[in-house]
């Protein structure tokens, strides 16, 4: 609550909030339409688009707070949409959806995953069109607009460790270490992330995709070999795990 004041009365009144506008860029009008009306019911401004070319205007013309965008469309493929849009504005947060079936080989999705991250930390939502999950869309459109996540540097630093972006490769004391794709995953999102906790979840979220189970043990032996290495050219573990939270870098720890 606020109060406004003037010469006769102070009275209390709720402070409106600011809708966040969002622009949905989704080739096929039927999906399109369910993904704008199921934001809309969540409480943003949303903004609907067919065309790659089309949405390319509408990007240049106003100022999204996120863009939900379909990589294959007709007029202009995704990717060279978030391309352009990465030239003049580094700050709109970008969701990216991707039919399983258009990234169903790995070496496709390696490849997909990695033309983002050169651009800029994206994230990319995969589904089955047939049981597409809108309280799943719902989610990560609240996880990212909530997030404040602008990558302007190349490389990400947390005392003297550093991580280059474009070269996809982690520094120790400006010693070269060599990680797996999963660990360079797993250390940039805490890099982005540093000074807080990121839990398991959110890992599954942002690094692995959507069909890996929380419970799996896999992030946790990732995890681990990843601490290890970073212990033996540091000397001391970077990575702190505060039970019930996550996993953390930087803040008030050693880093």
């Amino acid at each position: 609550m606020i109060a406004l004041y003037n010469n006769r009365c102070k009275i209390p009144v709720k402070k409106r909030e600011k809708k966040l506008r969002l622009l949905v860029v989704e080739d096929e009008k039927k999906l399109c339409d369910m993904i704008a009306k199921s934001l809309h019911q969540a409480g943003y401004e949303v903004d609907t688009c067919n065309d790659g070319e089309e949405a390319l205007e509408m990007i240049c013309a106003e100022m999204y707070d996120l863009i939900v965008l379909d990589l294959n469309l007709p007029g202009m493929d995704g990717m060279d949409i978030l391309r352009e849009l990465r030239k003049e504005n580094e700050e709109t947060k970008v969701l990216i959806l991707s039919a399983r079936s258009q990234i169903a080989d790995k070496p496709r999705r390696y490849e997909l995953l990695g033309r983002i991250s050169l651009l800029s930390p994206e994230y990319l939502l995969s589904f089955e069109r047939r049981s597409f999950h809108l309280l799943e869309l719902e989610a990560r459109v609240r996880s990212l607009t909530r997030r404040k996540f602008v990558q302007k540097n190349v490389c990400l630093e947390c005392g003297a460790l550093r991580f280059n972006t474009r070269e996809r490769t982690a520094y120790a004391k400006e010693t070269p270490v060599a990680l797996t794709r999963k660990e360079n995953g797993i250390l940039e999102y805490l890099l982005l992330n540093q000074g807080r906790p990121v839990s398991q979840e959110e890992l599954i979220e942002h690094v692995w995709d959507s069909s890996v189970d929380s419970f799996s043990g896999s992030i946790r032996v990732h995890m681990s070999s990843l601490r290890k290495k970073l212990k033996a050219e540091l000397g001391y573990d970077p990575v702190v795990n505060k039970i019930g939270e996550g996993y953390k870098i930087g803040g008030n720890d050693k880093t």
